[in-house]
C-alpha cells in the first residue's frame, strides 16, 4: 500500500480512473491547479492526494459550473483556510501547555503571531 502523498499513478491511469482525457489533466497543470511529480524522464506521476484534488476540481467545474479561474481562487482560499486551521490548532496546543504550567491566568491569554494577535478572554460571572 502506498502513502497518500506518494506519486505512483501515471497520467493514463489517472485519466482512466476519473474518466477524463489526459489533456484535461495537462490543462489543469498548465493552469496551476495541480502539480504532479515528475520522474527523471519527465513523466507525470500522481499521488492519491492529487487524485482527490482533481476530483474536487471536477466537482466544482462539472456539478457547480465554476470556470477554472474560479476554481483557482477557491483552491487558494481553501489552502489559506487549511493553513490557518493548522496554525489555530498549534496555538491552542501551545496555549494549553502554557495554562498547564500556570504561567498565564486561565481567564486571560494573549498569543502573538507574525500575522495577527489572538486574545482570549473569559468573562467573569
Amino acid at each position: 500500500m502506498h502513502s497518500y502523498d506518494e506519486p505512483v499513478y501515471l497520467i493514463s491511469v489517472v485519466a482512466s480512473i476519473l474518466d477524463i482525457h489526459p489533456q484535461t489533466l495537462r490543462q489543469y497543470e498548465r493552469e496551476g491547479l495541480i502539480e504532479p511529480s515528475r520522474t527523471g524522464g519527465r513523466m507525470r506521476l500522481y499521488s492519491q492526494r492529487d487524485i482527490d484534488k482533481i476530483k474536487f476540481v471536477l466537482q466544482l467545474t462539472r456539478k457547480m459550473g465554476i470556470n477554472l479561474a474560479g476554481v483557482d481562487v477557491i483552491l487558494k482560499l481553501k489552502k489559506q483556510i487549511d493553513d490557518m486551521n493548522l496554525e489555530i490548532k498549534n496555538l491552542r496546543e501551545e496555549l494549553s501547555k502554557v495554562n498547564r504550567n500556570g504561567s498565564v491566568p486561565t481567564h486571560k491569554a494573549i498569543v502573538k503571531t507574525a500575522n495577527y494577535d489572538i486574545i482570549i478572554v473569559k468573562e467573569e460571572d
